[in-house]
């Protein structure tokens, strides 16, 4: 390995762990505890586990005479790797009073200076897949910081802000057009040598029928349209399991609106501010993307269908439902040990979700980035692109 491309590597490393903190630098102490349901986790909780991550994989077995932090820590930091271990049940995460914040910092401290240490000696070189995939997964766990910040502060009944530097819902000038896709035969995949999941690679042809698929991301003032026309209360829009999802948890609209004096309006990280009706719609579930394209009358893009078209259109602002089932490509092939349990145990019951969003970091997105979330998930800042057969 190159020991410029292994400073280079280095360098990353350290932004993506400052920026981490700058992320959590805007909480109260408070903050950094609360888990109002299992799905969002502490923000105490992601920067022990992403600091673990290097600890576990690199630090323990690569690292001579390295001192573990606290032996309690792989115990409490540890998120779903049976191969490493017990740990602290999901849910539980919110009831970590101890370690304290303070502690949590400087377990970071510790772990980020010896992993500048171990890299800082050539024979390090070989750690380098490694240490990527450390980073980018501290990265994934940055936008899951903004997203669960938002959920913990969007369920305190003051609704306070968070940061009025976060642009959560930019308005694209274009208009909207069909973009028509040919029939034939596609290439799905991660091609090159940079950086990619697992998941992505098995790189194989599929062939599309002809389609058009949207310019645009639906908008609020569309998705406004939806509800007003009774789109939450006609069954023949949604799945059977999608329609008992809307009426046993009584949902109305997108996570985070309130209808306020006629007027809707949406928590944000700025606070509570009027829903902004040409900013593309978030915070839905793969049953209202689905029930939207059928009221609609077009449909949701498959996967391959957006990795085909996606260089005709921008995309980047919302994570974007698709059609299809999160499976494995052809070919692939599960890593060894714990890192074999990254994705590919996931691969049942969830949709595959293309694109990245306002919340994901610079330098971890990429046209095949395959993200995935059960059907009625909706904290993520998910939305909506429609389709249509020729």
């Amino acid at each position: 390995m190159d020991m410029t491309l292994t400073d280079s590597l280095l360098d990353f490393f350290l932004e993506t762990r400052e920026h981490t903190e700058t992320i959590c630098s805007p909480l109260e102490i408070e903050d950094y505890v609360v888990q109002p349901i299992v799905d969002v986790s502490p923000p105490k909780w992601h920067l022990g586990h992403t600091t673990w991550f290097f600890e576990e994989f690199i630090l323990k077995n690569h690292a001579k005479g390295y001192q573990v932090f606290n032996d309690d820590f792989s115990f409490v930091f540890n998120s779903y790797y049976e191969t490493v271990g017990k740990r602290v049940v999901r849910s539980d995460r919110g009831n970590l009073s101890r370690p304290s914040v303070e502690g949590v910092y400087a377990y970071r401290t510790h772990v980020t200076q010896a992993i500048k240490e171990l890299f800082s000696s050539p024979q390090a070189n070989e750690l380098y897949l490694l240490l990527e995939i450390g980073i980018h997964h501290e990265k994934q766990h940055q936008e899951l910081l903004l997203t669960d910040i938002k959920y913990i502060l969007g369920n305190n009944p003051l609704l306070p802000s968070y940061s009025d530097s976060f642009e959560e819902h930019p308005i694209t000038p274009e208009s909207q057009e069909w973009i028509p896709m040919d029939e034939g035969i596609y290439e799905i995949g991660h091609a090159s040598d940079s950086f990619c999941y697992d998941n992505e690679l098995g790189r194989h042809k599929v062939y599309l029928h002809p389609f058009e698929i949207s310019s645009k991301l639906i908008s609020n003032r569309e998705f406004i349209a939806f509800i007003e026309a009774g789109g939450y209360q006609r069954f023949d829009l949604w799945h059977a399991e999608g329609w008992d999802w809307v009426n046993q948890n009584q949902i109305s609209a997108p996570l985070y609106w309130h209808l306020i004096d006629g007027l809707w309006h949406n928590y944000t990280l700025n606070g509570l501010q009027k829903v902004t009706p040409e900013a593309p719609v978030t915070h839905i579930s793969y049953f209202e993307a689905f029930a939207f394209a059928q009221w609609k009358g077009c449909r949701l893009a498959t996967e391959f269908e957006w990795e085909a078209a996606q260089s005709a259109f921008n995309w980047g602002q919302r994570w974007e439902w698709t059609e299809s089932a999160y499976l494995p490509y052809p070919n692939y092939k599960k890593a060894d040990g714990a890192l074999g349990e990254y994705n590919g145990k996931f691969m049942v019951n969830q949709k595959v979700l293309r694109g990245g969003s306002v919340a994901t970091p610079i330098r971890h997105t990429r046209p095949t980035y395959r993200n995935f979330f059960q059907t009625h998930l909706r904290w993520q800042y998910t939305g909506l692109r429609l389709a249509r057969n020729i």
